[in-house]
């Protein structure tokens, strides 16, 4: 099973972690890492604020000041603990191909993925992928999205099932990407179990991930072979979501802390 990664720059425990935990079981035959230009940034502010409203994009942004003060030094302590633990456990990867590009629609990003042949790519990125860039393994583009979908499509999935206080619901959905927004089969959910009124949305959404990957790891090898039966999600209700609300987080919060 030949496998590809599409990261972020700078987001270490997909860049290696996850794909040394790939390699141990795969041949990772490349990695697509991401680097946000200024431009794509603004972009991406202008649907936040189309989506939710200039008001609402306050508290948006509100909750990304709090974030860099108050969290993301402990959050980075956590991941760079795991980082280690995943190094423990799985070797380094040697000589895998890396492109570093700005989007992976890109052309370069196409032709390097065309070139590398893979059998399943993993997305763990921000980024909608084309057609034409995600058709390009033979078993498909997957994505470990954070948040049980279709209910919680979109970003930060885990984030706003905590908000909204629906705990049966956080949690990662592996699914193959298709045109839409996170509405492609559904191959798989993992849910969260630790205690969210001590682990900010960053950690769960990778808790959710790295507390499953024997699982996971099954669940990519029926793909492979052809033996994952997709999960019936017909006349659920389907909802997008977007960027974090600090009004929410600290309702979220305030009520895990009550118990």
């Amino acid at each position: 099973m030949k496998t590809l990664v599409i990261c972020h720059d700078g987001a270490a425990l997909d860049q290696e972690g996850l794909a040394r935990w790939l390699g141990s079981f795969s041949d990772v035959v490349g990695l697509v890492v991401l680097r946000e230009t200024g431009k794509r940034a603004r972009r991406r502010i202008s649907t936040e604020i189309k989506r939710v409203g200039l008001l609402r994009f306050i508290d948006v942004l509100a909750f990304r000041l709090y974030y860099r003060l108050f969290l993301a030094r402990q959050d980075r302590r956590w991941e760079d603990q795991k980082l280690e633990e995943l190094r423990a456990i799985y070797p380094a990867l040697k000589n895998v191909p890396v492109l570093m590009t700005h989007s992976p629609n890109s052309e370069e990003a196409e032709r390097f993925i065309k070139e590398r042949r893979p059998d399943i790519m993993i997305a763990r990125c921000k980024s909608l992928l084309k057609e034409s860039v995600f058709s390009i393994p033979t078993k498909g583009t997957l994505v470990m999205h954070p948040g049980i979908c279709p209910e919680y499509r979109n970003a930060h999935g885990c984030f706003w099932a905590l908000a909204n206080d629906d705990r049966s619901k956080v949690g990662m959905t592996m699914l193959r990407i298709d045109k839409g927004v996170d509405t492609g089969p559904v191959f798989g959910y993992y849910l969260y179990s630790g205690d969210d009124s001590q682990d900010s949305h960053v950690v769960i959404q990778h808790r959710v991930v790295l507390d499953n990957l024997e699982a996971i790891g099954k669940k990519l090898h029926e793909i492979f072979l052809g033996e994952a039966i997709p999960i019936d999600t017909k006349g659920r209700k389907s909802s997008m979501w977007g960027q974090p609300w600090l009004t929410k987080y600290l309702a979220w919060k305030s009520r895990a802390r009550r118990g």
